[in-house]
C-alpha cells in the first residue's frame, strides 16, 4: 500500500527539487528550454554518448526514492534522428534489485534475472529502410505509462515493492515524472470526466498536456500503456515449484514496428489479428503478452478484419473503428499498431513438469574475461574462480561444484572476505555491476552499480565491512572506490565510503589484513600506500630510486606477525621487499635465466633437483652493486603469494617456483603449459594454486610434490561438440585451434589435438571405434586415434572450409560439406576411412560450420542437409547417395512476406520418422518419406537458432539461439511449453543430449553439462513415451526402491554409519527391467543352440527397435526383477573344449560398458594375429626370453603372490610372467593370443587361471588352466564370448567360477577334476566382481548395479543349477548406485565396496546391510579382510588400512553400538587407481598393483611402499644404450626417460615431462669422453630436445630447435653435434655445449622423418671430405646419405634414393613406416624395408649405386634392427611377430609373445641381448651364441 504523503500522485521532479541538484545529480549535456508546445520550462538532454549525458534520481546509487505508486508516468520527447535510454532500478519484496531499461537503440527484447531490456520503436514512414529506432522529424509529446507491479509479475514471477532510481539518457526532452496507484486516462480532463461522466479517472491537472481548443489529444500526443493489457494481469505471482538460481524463465514479447501503406490481403489479416491500441474513449483488451514499448502509442486504427479470425482481437479492432468515426478523426497510413510475430499467452502456457526440468552441474572452462582470478578458500579444500558469467566453487578433493549465477556478462574480478561469508564479484560489460554473495548459501545479498566504468580488481579488508575496486572511469581515468559492506548481510546496501582518481597505473590493489584502512597498489612505474580517512582517500608514493621505470604486476603482504614487508613483483624480473611503515626498499632481487658461459640461450631446469634459475639480490646498494646482476632482460613475474615461510611466484615462462623468504635457494619448480597468470598459496601454505593464460588452474602439493590439475579450458569460443557413447566421451572444437576429447563423468580433458595453421571447424565420434573425426579450414578431414593419440589419415577432397561432419549411427559411413558446397561420402568401417563419393554444389554454400549442418537417421538409412540452396533441405540415401526427397521450406508458409531460409536439422526417433528443421523463424517437422510438413512449432526463439536437438524418447526438444538455451515440452502437440535457462555470457553455439539421455550439454563461451531432473514417462505398453518398443531405463523413484525392499526383505537403513570424510553425491540408479506387451512376468533365460535373430518366443529374448532386453513375465521367488528365475542346469553331454563347442547360445547386443573403472575394458588394438608362422624347431633357437618390462595396469585382479610359498606371478600384455622375487629371474607362459584380463590361484596354490580375449580365428575368449610346480598349460576352456571379468576357485578347489564382462553377461561354473562346464547363466546385467562363500562351498555371491545376489549351487543327480538364492538392494541411506567389490570377513560377514567410495557390510544369515561408512572419495575397486583388518583400494590413488574388529559387535549391537568402532590405521597413496592387491594373512605387508602399471611392496608397519615392478604407461617409442652396456634408456608417450639397468633391468632414473610426448631417443657415443659424462638426448612432441646427464640426474640443456614434433635424433660419431628430424621433414644440426642449431636442411619437407642414423669413416671415402656418414629417411620413401665434417661446417651430399610407394591394400593396420639403416658389417651398405611393390628387405650399395641384395618377407616390416655381431636382422611386424633373419643362409625364425605389433627392436652394441616393444611391454631377449 502507497504511502499517504504519496497518494493520490507525485511529481518527482518537484518533490527531489531537481532544479537544485542536491538530492539529484546531472552530468553531461542538460539545460533547461522553453517549449513551445507545452508552453512551459522541460529538460533538454542531449549528447552522442547517451551514457555519458542524463538525469539521475536520486544522486547516489546506495540510496532509494522509496516510490510505492504502482503506475510511474514519464512525460517525454525524443529528439529527432536520436537515440534515447530510460533506465529504471526497481525494488521487490524479497530485496532484489531488477533494472528495467527502454530504450529505441535496443533491436530485440532481452532479459535475465536482474535486467529487463525493452525495444522502444519510434513513429516511422512507409518505407521499410525507416524501421529504425531512431525518432523522425516532428516526434510528438508521449505520455509513457509504466505499470511496474506487471512488468515485474508477468516477466520475472517478482512482486514489486518500490521504485529505487531512475536514470534519464540522451536523447530527449522530459517534463517531469509522476507516480501513483490510479490509472489515469492523460486524454481525459476532470472537466470534461465530470461533464461526460465517463467511467475512466481523468488526468490531473499538473500532469495535463494542453490541447488548444477544437483539436482532439490525440493528434497532439501519444499514450503509451505498458504492459497494455496491465488491468488483467493476476495480482500474484503464478505459484511455481521452488527452482534453483539458475532456472530463468522468460515470456515472449511482441514487436512493434510501422505499418507499411499498401498491404496484401493476407498480410492485412495477419496485422489486424494482433492490433492492440488505446482509443480516444475505449481501451480494448489486448493479448495476454506484453509487448515492448513503442515511443509513439497508437490512439486508433483502421483495419480490415477477416471473418475467420478470432473474435476477441476482432472486437477490439471494430470498436476502435467505431470510436474513431464518431470522434470526427480522419485515418491515416502512417499510424502504427502493435505486431508480435509470435505471441504466447502467458496464461494459456504453463511450464511443464517439473519445474525447472534442468540443473546445471557442471562447467568446463575458466577465466573469461581474465584468468588471474582464482582464490582459495578459508580451509583450503576448495577453490573459487569465474568461468565467464558464472563464478565456480570447486572442491579439490571431490572435484564437485557448486555455482553462483546471476551475472549477464563476464566477471572481471573477485574477492572473499577474511571468514569467507561474503564473496564480491564484478561484471566486465560496462558499467560495471557489483554483486555481493553470502558464500555458504550462495545467494545473492547485494546487486549495485559502480562508480567505477569497468571495475578490473576487488579486494575486501580481512573483516569483510570493507571493499576496494579499482578500475577505468567513462574518461579512462584510473578511479579507486572504497564501499562500506558491513551492513549488506544484515539487510542494508553497499555504502561509497570514498572514492579518488589518480593519474598513476594500477595493476594491483591490496588492503592491508591487519589495518582495514591501508591498503597498497602498484602499477606502471608506482608502488603507493593508500588511506581512508575522513571519508576520503589518499595515497603516497613509495621511493623505488633506481626500480622507478619498472612494471609492477602483484603486490603482497608479509604474514610474519613482526613483519612490515611488502614484496612486489615485475615484468622485468625484479621481487622487491618494502618496509611499509618506512616506505622504503629494503631488498631489491632479479629473476634471471641461466647462462653458461659462452652460451647467448638462456636455460630453464624443470626438475626438482639441480641447479635453477638465478635469483641475484642483496640487502644494501653498498654490499651488492649493480653490478653484480648480469644484464640482460629477466624472466617476467606475473604473480607472487606470500606464507610464513616461502614465497611463491609465477612467471611468463610458465614456470611455478617456491623459493624460503631469503630467497637463497628454490625449494620446488613446477613447469606450465603457457604463461602463469596468478599464484595464491592456501591458508595453511602447504598447496599453490596457480592459473595459466592457456586455461588451466591447478594446485602444487608442496608436501608431496605433487601438481594436480583442477581445470584445463578452451581460451575460446567452442564452435561445436561430438558425444562418444560407450566411453562416455565429448569431444569439442574451438576457435583456439584445439580439438579436446573430455571424461563426461568427471569432466577432466583426456586428449588435447593442437592445429595451429589450420582451425577445426567439425568434429564427430566413431560410434563403434575409438576414434573421431576433425574437419578443418583447409577442407582436410583427419581421423584421430584415441588409443594412440595419433592421426590415422588425412583426407583433402575438399577446397573451402569444412561446414558440417556426422558419421552414421551403424558406424559404415561418414560425411563431410564444405564452403564450397562439397558433399563427401566416405567408407569408416575399417580403422582406415577411404572416400567413396564427392559431389559438387550439393550443399548450401552460405553455411556456417555447425553440429547440425548434416543429420542421419537413427537407422542409419537417410542423410539429410540444408542444400543446394538455404531454401531447401535435401534427403538422400546414405549408401547409395541418391536423392530420395528435396523440400523448399521457403513455400512452408506463403502468408510470410519474407523467405524462410533452414539454418539447422535434426532427425527424430522412429518411427515415426520426423526432419526437424530449424528457419529463421521457426521449427518446422517434416515427415522424412513424403516431405509433408507434420508440425510447426512457432516462436521457439526472438532470433535465429541455429542449433537443435530432441531427445531420444522424443520427449523433450532443445534449442538455442543467443545466450539461453530453451527446452520445450516437445511431446505436446499443441502449443508446446517451454522453459528458459541462461548462463552463457556469449552466444550458444551447439547443444545436445548426452548418449544416456540423462543430461544436456551446451557450448558457447564455455562447456555446461546440465542434468535433466525429469523422469522418463512410461506408455501404457511399457516402453518410453514416443519410442514405441524401445528399452526402458529410468531412475529408481522412491515406488521402485520400495518394491525392492518388499520383495528382497532388506530391512532398510544401516544400523550405523561411521563419520569419516565428506560422502560423495549418490549417483542415480536405475531399473533395467522392461515389462512385456503381454504383461505376464518372468524372465527367461536359455543357452539353447539356435541363433538369436530366430528366437521370436514370448519367453525368450525380444527383438525390439533398440537393443534386445530381457522380458519379464512374473515375479517368483525372494526376487522381483530379472534375477528371480532359477537357471537352467548344463548338459554335461555338451562339449566344452575348444575346437569341439559347436553349440550358438542366445546373446542380445553388447550392453553399454558400465561407469565404473573396475570392469575391465580391453586396449584397443588394430594389429590382427599373423596366421603363417616360421617357429624355430625345438632346441634350435636362436632368441630366448630373459625378461619382461612392465606390469599390465590395464587388467583387473592380475596380479598373485603366496606369501608362504613365495609365488609371485603378473600378466603383461599376453604373457604370464612368474617372477622370483629374491633373484629377478623370470618365467614366462606364453599362449594367450589377446591381453590377458585377470589371474586367480587355487588355494593349494598348485593351479594358475587365466583369462584372455578371443583371437582373430576364435569365437569365445581363451581361459588358459596352468599347472604351477611344471610351469605347463593342462587345460584349456572357451565358453565367454568378449572378455572375462573374474576367476575365482572354490574353498576346496573343486569349482571354478568365471564371469564375463558387460558386453557377455554370463557366468559359468566349471568342475576343475574334468575342467567340464557343469552350469551357466545369463545375467540381466553386468556384474563387477564374484566370491565364494567360505563357510558354505554351496553359496557365492556378486555384486553390481544396486544390489547384492547371493546363488546356491543346487545339485541334482549329475547336474549342478544355479539358483538366485536372494538378491539385497543398497539402502537409499547410503546412497550408492552400484557395488563393485566384495570380499568376505568374519563368520557372516560380508564387505561390500561401492562407487560413491563407502563400504557396506552385510550379514549373510540375514540377507541385510547393516553398517555403512564413506572409506573413500572414489569407486572402490579392490578389498580384502583377514581378521579384523580391512584394505581398500580407489581410483583416488589411495590404498587404506581399516581396523574392523569391532564389525561383529555392532551387528550384535544393533543400534546401541559406537561408530567410532571402526577407524582408519593407515594411508598411502600411489600412482594410479588400484586394480589388484594381495596382502599377507596379517595384513601387515602386500602387493599392489595400479593402472600406471607398476606393482607396489606395501608394508602397514612401516607405512612404505616400494616399487617392484614399473614400466611406460603408454607407447614405447625408443631404446638406446650406454657404450659400456651397463645400462639403457627407454622413452614413450608418457613424457618420461627411463634409465635401466641391464644387469637386473631395475629401474635408475626417470625424467618425468609433463604433458608431452617423448619420441625419440639418443646416448652420447663414447667419444664424448669419460663414462661420467655421459648424456642422453630426448626430443619431444612440443618441439623441445632436452638432454639429461645421467650421472648428475639433472637436465643440462632445453633447445627448441624445431616448430613441430621431433621424430628422429641422434649424436655425431664425436659426440658433439646432434642431429634432430621433425614432423615436417626439416633436419636440424645442434651443438649442446653452446645450445644453438646452426644449420637447418630442408631437403625433406613435406615427409616426417623417420630415421637418422650417423656412423663413422675414413675422411676421403666415398669421394667426399668428412668423417661422419649419416643417413636421414622419410615417410615419403627417400632416403638422402650425407658426408659431414662438423667442425668445419662441412656437409655433402653422397646419395639420394627414391623408392616407389608399397601396396597398402594388402596392409592390415596403419601404413607402414619407411625404414633405413646401416649395415653392420658393411657400412657401405644401406639396408631399407617394406618398401616397393613386393615385401622384402633391400641390400643398397653406396658404392655400386644399386641394389645387391633382397630377402623376402611375409607382412610389412615396422621395426627393423642390424646385429653389430653376427649377420642377424631383427625385423618386426604389424601381426605381432618377431622374426631373426640370417642374412647369410637367409634362415628366419619367428617368436610370439607380443600383445601388438612390434614397433620397435633394437640390438645391444655388444649383440648379445635383443630389445623388442609391443605398445608399452618391452620383450628383452637373449640372443644364443653371444
Amino acid at each position: 500500500m502507497a504511502r499517504v504523503w504519496q497518494h493520490p500522485f507525485l511529481n518527482v521532479f518537484r518533490h527531489f527539487k531537481v532544479d537544485e541538484w542536491k538530492r539529484s545529480t546531472k552530468e553531461g549535456d542538460v539545460t533547461t528550454v522553453m517549449d513551445k508546445i507545452l508552453k512551459c520550462t522541460v529538460y533538454r538532454i542531449r549528447g552522442s554518448i547517451s551514457a555519458s549525458n542524463y538525469i539521475q534520481l536520486p544522486k547516489t546509487s546506495t540510496q532509494s526514492l522509496g516510490l510505492t505508486g504502482r503506475y510511474l508516468y514519464v512525460l517525454f520527447r525524443p529528439l529527432s534522428t536520436k537515440h534515447f535510454i530510460i533506465h529504471l532500478d526497481l525494488s521487490t519484496e524479497d530485496g532484489q534489485v531488477i533494472r528495467v531499461s527502454l530504450s529505441n537503440l535496443f533491436k530485440e527484447f532481452k532479459s535475465t534475472a536482474t535486467w529487463l531490456q525493452f525495444p522502444f520503436i519510434c513513429e516511422a514512414g512507409t518505407s521499410s529502410k525507416d524501421l529504425a529506432g531512431v525518432a523522425l522529424p516532428g516526434a510528438r509529446w508521449t505520455c509513457l505509462q509504466l505499470d511496474l507491479h506487471d512488468i515485474l509479475l508477468v516477466y520475472l514471477n517478482r512482486r514489486y515493492s518500490h521504485l529505487k532510481s531512475v536514470r534519464l539518457c540522451a536523447s530527449l526532452l522530459v517534463r517531469s515524472l509522476y507516480t501513483s496507484d490510479l490509472c489515469f486516462d492523460p486524454a481525459v480532463t476532470v472537466a470534461e470526466a465530470q461533464r461526460a461522466k465517463l467511467p475512466v479517472t481523468p488526468v490531473p491537472r499538473e500532469m495535463a498536456f494542453p490541447v488548444p481548443k477544437g483539436e482532439s489529444w490525440h493528434d497532439r500526443y501519444v499514450h503509451i500503456r505498458f504492459p497494455s493489457g496491465s488491468s488483467a494481469a493476476p495480482s500474484k505471482p503464478v505459484q511455481r515449484s521452488c527452482s534453483p538460481p539458475e532456472a530463468v524463465f522468460l515470456r515472449r514479447v511482441p514487436q512493434l514496428f510501422p505499418r507499411p501503406a499498401a498491404l496484401s490481403k493476407p498480410r492485412q489479416d495477419r496485422v489486424s489479428l494482433m492490433v492492440q491500441m488505446l482509443g480516444p474513449t475505449v481501451s480494448c483488451r489486448a493479448p495476454s503478452a506484453p509487448g515492448p514499448l513503442p515511443e509513439d502509442g497508437l490512439s486508433y486504427e483502421r483495419s480490415e478484419v477477416s471473418s475467420g479470425h478470432s473474435q476477441e482481437p476482432s472486437d477490439c479492432a471494430e470498436a476502435t473503428e467505431k470510436c474513431a468515426a464518431g470522434s470526427g478523426l480522419q485515418e491515416s497510413a502512417h499510424k502504427l499498431a502493435v505486431v508480435p510475430p509470435a505471441p504466447e499467452d502467458v496464461t494459456m502456457h504453463k511450464s511443464f513438469l517439473p519445474d525447472p526440468v534442468l540443473r546445471l552441474k557442471g562447467v568446463i572452462g575458466l577465466g573469461g574475461h581474465s584468468t588471474k582470478w582464482a582464490l582459495w578458500t578459508k580451509d583450503g579444500a576448495a577453490v573459487v574462480y569465474p568461468c565467464h558469467a558464472v563464478i565456480v566453487v570447486l572442491c579439490t578433493d571431490t572435484r564437485q561444484q557448486r555455482f553462483f549465477l546471476g551475472h549477464t556478462d563476464k566477471v572481471s574480478a573477485l574477492a572473499l572476505d577474511g571468514s569467507n561469508c561474503l564473496l564480491a564479484s564484478a561484471q566486465a560489460q560496462p558499467p560495471s555491476m557489483l554483486r555481493l554473495w553470502d558464500f555458504q548459501t550462495g545467494g545473492c545479498l547485494s546487486l549495485f552499480r559502480s562508480p567505477v566504468y569497468t571495475v578490473c580488481s576487488l579486494s575486501f579488508s580481512d573483516s569483510g565491512a570493507l571493499l576496494c575496486g579499482v578500475g577505468k572511469d567513462h574518461h579512462g581515468r584510473t578511479m579507486v572506490v572504497a564501499w562500506g559492506v558491513d551492513q549488506v548481510g544484515r539487510g542494508g546496501e553497499a555504502v561509497v565510503l570514498a572514492k579518488a582518481h589518480t593519474d598513476v597505473d594500477i595493476q594491483a590493489f591490496e588492503v592491508a589484513f591487519f589495518d582495514e584502512t591501508r591498503m597498497v597498489s602498484c602499477g606502471r612505474g608506482s608502488v603507493r600506500l593508500w588511506r581512508l580517512r575522513g571519508g576520503g582517500l589518499r595515497s603516497c608514493p613509495v621511493d623505488l630510486g633506481e626500480h622507478h621505470a619498472l612494471e609492477f604486476t602483484d603486490l603482497a603482504f608479509g604474514q610474519a606477525q613482526d613483519s612490515h614487508m611488502l614484496y612486489v613483483c615485475g615484468r622485468s624480473g625484479h621481487i622487491l621487499e618494502i618496509d611499509y611503515q618506512r616506505m622504503a626498499v629494503q631488498h631489491a632481487r632479479r629473476l634471471l635465466p641461466i647462462q653458461t658461459p659462452g652460451s647467448p640461450l638462456p636455460q630453464k631446469q624443470t626438475f626438482s633437483s639441480g641447479r635453477w634459475p638465478l635469483l641475484r639480490g642483496g640487502s644494501s646498494p653498498d654490499a651488492f652493486a649493480d653490478a653484480a646482476c648480469p644484464p640482460g632482460p629477466g624472466i617476467a613475474i606475473s604473480s607472487l603469494s606470500v606464507s610464513q615461510a616461502t614465497c611463491a611466484v609465477g612467471s611468463m615462462d610458465g614456470y611455478l617456483r617456491l623459493w624460503p623468504l631469503d630467497f637463497s635457494s628454490v625449494l620446488l619448480e613446477a613447469e606450465h603449459e603457457g604463461p602463469i597468470s596468478s599464484v595464491r598459496l592456501s591458508p595453511d601454505g602447504l598447496h599453490v594454486l596457480s592459473t595459466t593464460s592457456s586455461g588451466h588452474l591447478g594446485f602444487l602439493d608442496i608436501a608431496s610434490q605433487e601438481y594436480n590439475v583442477l581445470v584445463r579450458s578452451h581460451t575460446a569460443l567452442v564452435l561445436t561438440l561430438a558425444t562418444e557413447c560407450s566411453r562416455g566421451q565429448l569431444a569439442t572444437v574451438s576457435q583456439d585451434h584445439t580439438v579436446r576429447v573430455w571424461d563426461l563423468a568427471t569432466l577432466q580433458q583426456l586428449y588435447d589435438f593442437i592445429s595451429p595453421k589450420e582451425a577445426p571447424c567439425a568434429v564427430a565420434f566413431h560410434p563403434t571405434q575409438p576414434v573421431f573425426f576433425c574437419g578443418f579450414s583447409s577442407g582436410a578431414i583427419r581421423s584421430f586415434s584415441l588409443e594412440a593419440a595419433e592421426v590415422l589419415v588425412e583426407h583433402r577432397c575438399h577446397r573451402g572450409a569444412i561446414t558440417g561432419l556426422v558419421a552414421s549411427p551403424d558406424g559404415s559411413f561418414l560425411f563431410s560439406t564444405c564452403s564450397q558446397g562439397t558433399l563427401a561420402q566416405y567408407h569408416c568401417a575399417a580403422t582406415h576411412c577411404r572416400v567413396l563419393h564427392v559431389a559438387a554444389n550439393m550443399v548450401c554454400q552460405d553455411a556456417h560450420p555447425s553440429g547440425n549442418a548434416l543429420a542421419v537417421s537413427g537407422d542409419s538409412r537417410l542423410l539429410a542437409f540444408v542444400g543446394p540452396s538455404k531454401y531447401t533441405v535435401t534427403v538422400m540415401d546414405t549408401a547409395s547417395l541418391d536423392e530420395l526427397l528435396r523440400v523448399d521450406i521457403s513455400t512452408l508458409d506463403l502468408a510470410n512476406s519474407c523467405l524462410d531460409s533452414a539454418l539447422a536439422i535434426c532427425f527424430g526417433p522412429a518411427p515415426p520418422s520426423h526432419l526437424l528443421v530449424s528457419t529463421s523463424s521457426k521449427v518446422v517437422v517434416l515427415d522424412s518419406t513424403s516431405g509433408r510438413m507434420v508440425r510447426e512449432l512457432s516462436g521457439v526463439q526472438p532470433m535465429a537458432c541455429r542449433s537443435l536437438a530432441l531427445s531420444g524418447d522424443a520427449r523433450f526438444l532443445l534449442t538455442a539461439a543467443d545466450r539461453a538455451i530453451k527446452v520445450w515440452d516437445y511431446s505436446t502437440q499443441a502449443g508446446p511449453s517451454c522453459q528458459v535457462y541462461i548462463g552463457h555470457s556469449e552466444p550458444v553455439q551447439a547443444v545436445a543430449f548426452t548418449p544416456d539421455q540423462q543430461q544436456l550439454l551446451s557450448v558457447g563461451d564455455a562447456i555446461f553439462l546440465w542434468d535433466i531432473l525429469a523422469l522418463p514417462e512410461r506408455s501404457p505398453s511399457g516402453s518410453v513415451r514416443g519410442l514405441p518398443g524401445a528399452p526402458l531405463t529410468c531412475e529408481a523413484g522412491p515406488n521402485a526402491r520400495q518394491l525392492e525392499d518388499s520383495v528382497s526383505g532388506a530391512s532398510g537403513l544401516p544400523r550405523q554409519q561411521v563419520p569419516v570424510p565428506s560422502q560423495a553425491t549418490p549417483p542415480q540408479l536405475s531399473v533395467c527391467a522392461v515389462p512385456s506387451e503381454s504383461g505376464d512376468g518372468a524372465f527367461s533365460v536359455s543357452d539353447e543352440e539356435g541363433p538369436f535373430e530366430e528366437r521370436r518366443s514370448p519367453e525368450g529374448l525380444r527383438q525390439t527397435s533398440g537393443p534386445p532386453v530381457l522380458v519379464q513375465k512374473e515375479a517368483c521367488g525372494a526376487a522381483g526383477d530379472a534375477w528371480g528365475l532359477g537357471m537352467l542346469p548344463y548338459s554335461r553331454d555338451q562339449p566344452n573344449k575348444q575346437g569341439a563347442w559347436s553349440t550358438r547360445r542366445a546373446r542380445g547386443q553388447c550392453a553399454a560398458r558400465p561407469d565404473s573403472y573396475t570392469h575391465f575394458t580391453a586396449r584397443y588394438k588394430a594389429s590382427l594375429m599373423a596366421k603363417n608362422v616360421s617357429f624355430p624347431p625345438a632346441g634350435g633357437e636362436l632368441l630366448h626370453l630373459k625378461a619382461v618390462v612392465g606390469y599390465n595396469g590395464n587388467g583387473r585382479a592380475n596380479m598373485i603372490w603366496r606369501p608362504d610359498t613365495g609365488f609371485f606371478a603378473y600378466t603383461c600384455g599376453c604373457l604370464v610372467v612368474v617372477e622370483d622375487l629374491h633373484s629377478g629371474s623370470q618365467q614366462h607362459w606364453l599362449g594367450h593370443p589377446e591381453e590377458i584380463s585377470t589371474l586367480a590361484l587355487s588355494h593349494d596354490a598348485q593351479v594358475l587361471a587365466s583369462a584372455s580375449g578371443r583371437g582373430d580365428a576364435a569365437s569365445c575368449c581363451q581361459i588358459r588352466i596352468w599347472d604351477v610346480p611344471g610351469g605347463s598349460c593342462q587345460q584349456l576352456l572357451s565358453y565367454h564370448y568378449t572378455a572375462v571379468q573374474a576367476l575365482a576357485f572354490s574353498l576346496d578347489d573343486k569349482l571354478l567360477i568365471t564371469l564375463g564382462d558387460y558386453g557377455d553377461c554370463t557366468l559359468a561354473l566349471w568342475s576343475t577334476a574334468t575342467y567340464e562346464l557343469v552350469s551357466s547363466t545369463r545375467l540381466p546385467e553386468p556384474v563387477h566382481g564374484v566370491a565364494f562363500n567360505p563357510w558354505d562351498a554351496g553359496e557365492l555371491a556378486c555384486v553390481g548395479q544396486g544390489a547384492l545376489t547371493s546363488w546356491l549351487m543346487q545339485q541334482r543327480g549329475a547336474n549342478v543349477r544355479l539358483q538366485v538364492h536372494h538378491r539385497d538392494p543398497i539402502p537409499e541411506a547410503v546412497g550408492a548406485g552400484e557395488l563393485t567389490s566384495l570380499c568376505y570377513g568374519a563368520e557372516p560377514l560380508l564387505y561390500c565396496g561401492s562407487n560413491a567410495g563407502q563400504v557396506c557390510v552385510w550379514d549373510t544369515h540375514a540377507g541385510r546391510c547393516f553398517l555403512a561408512w564413506e572409506a573413500d572419495d572414489g569407486e572402490i575397486g579392490v578389498l580384502l579382510c583377514s581378521g579384523s583388518r580391512l584394505v581398500s583400494g580407489s581410483n583416488t590413488r589411495r590404498l587404506r588400512l581399516w581396523a574392523v574388529g569391532a564389525v561383529p559387535e555392532l551387528r550384535c549391537k544393533g543400534s546401541g553400538a559406537r561408530s567410532s568402532s571402526v577407524f582408519m590405521e593407515r594411508e598411502l597413496t600411489l600412482d594410479g587407481a588400484i586394480v589388484s592387491a594381495v596382502f599377507h594373512d596379517s595384513m601387515d605387508m602386500g602387493v599392489v598393483g595400479t593402472t600406471a602399471g607398476t606393482l607396489w611392496y606395501v608394508s602397514w608397519a612401516e607405512g612404505t611402499s616400494t616399487r617392484l615392478i614399473s614400466g611406460h604407461r603408454s607407447k614405447v617409442n625408443e631404446v638406446v644404450f650406454s657404450p659400456s652396456e651397463s645400462h639403457c634408456a627407454t622413452c614413450g608417450d608418457d613424457g618420461s626417460v627411463r634409465v635401466w639397468s641391464l644387469a637386473s633391468m631395475e629401474l635408475v632414473i626417470q625424467f618425468q615431462v609433463l604433458n608431452q610426448s617423448c619420441l625419440c631417443l639418443a646416448w652420447s657415443p663414447p667419444s664424448c669422453g669419460h663414462p661420467e659424462q655421459q648424456h642422453v638426448a630426448a626430443g619431444y612432441s612440443d618441439g623441445t630436445l632436452r638432454v639429461f646427464s645421467i650421472s648428475q640426474t639433472t637436465m643440462e640443456l632445453k633447445m627448441h630447435p624445431h616448430p613441430a614434433a621431433l621424430t628422429a635424433i641422434v649424436f655425431s660419431a664425436d659426440g658433439q653435434t646432434i642431429l634432430s628430424g621433425d614432423k615436417d621433414g626439416l633436419v636440424a644440426v645442434s651443438r649442446p655445449r653452446t645450445g644453438m642449431t646452426y644449420r637447418v636442411l630442408s631437403d625433406h619437407r613435406g615427409a616426417p622423418i623417420s630415421t637418422i642414423q650417423s656412423t663413422s669413416k675414413e675422411y676421403e671415402d666415398f669421394g667426399v671430405e668428412g668423417t661422419d656418414l649419416w643417413l636421414a629417411a622419410s615417410e615419403d620413401q627417400r632416403v638422402s646419405i650425407w658426408a659431414s665434417d662438423w667442425l668445419r661446417g662441412h656437409c655433402e651430399l653422397v646419395d639420394w634414393l627414391s623408392f616407389p610407394a608399397p601396396n597398402l591394400m594388402e596392409a592390415p593396420g596403419c601404413p607402414p613406416p619407411f625404414l633405413a639403416a646401416f649395415c653392420s658389417w658393411d657400412k657401405a651398405l644401406l639396408v631399407c624395408a617394406g618398401l616397393g611393390p613386393h615385401l622384402e628387405v633391400v641390400f643398397y650399395s653406396l658404392r655400386q649405386k644399386q641394389v645387391v641384395e633382397k630377402i623376402p618377407l611375409p607382412f610389412f616390416a615396422v621395426s627393423l634392427s642390424m646385429s653389430p655381431g653376427a649377420r642377424l636382422m631383427a625385423i618386426g611386424f604389424a601381426e605381432r611377430v618377431l622374426r631373426l633373419v640370417d642374412c647369410v643362409s637367409g634362415a628366419a625364425q619367428d617368436f610370439t609373445g607380443h600383445d601388438d605389433w612390434v614397433q620397435l627392436c633394437r640390438f645391444s652394441p655388444s649383440a648379445s641381448m635383443l630389445f623388442t616393444a609391443a605398445h608399452n611391454e618391452i620383450l628383452v631377449w637373449d640372443v644364443m651364441g653371444y
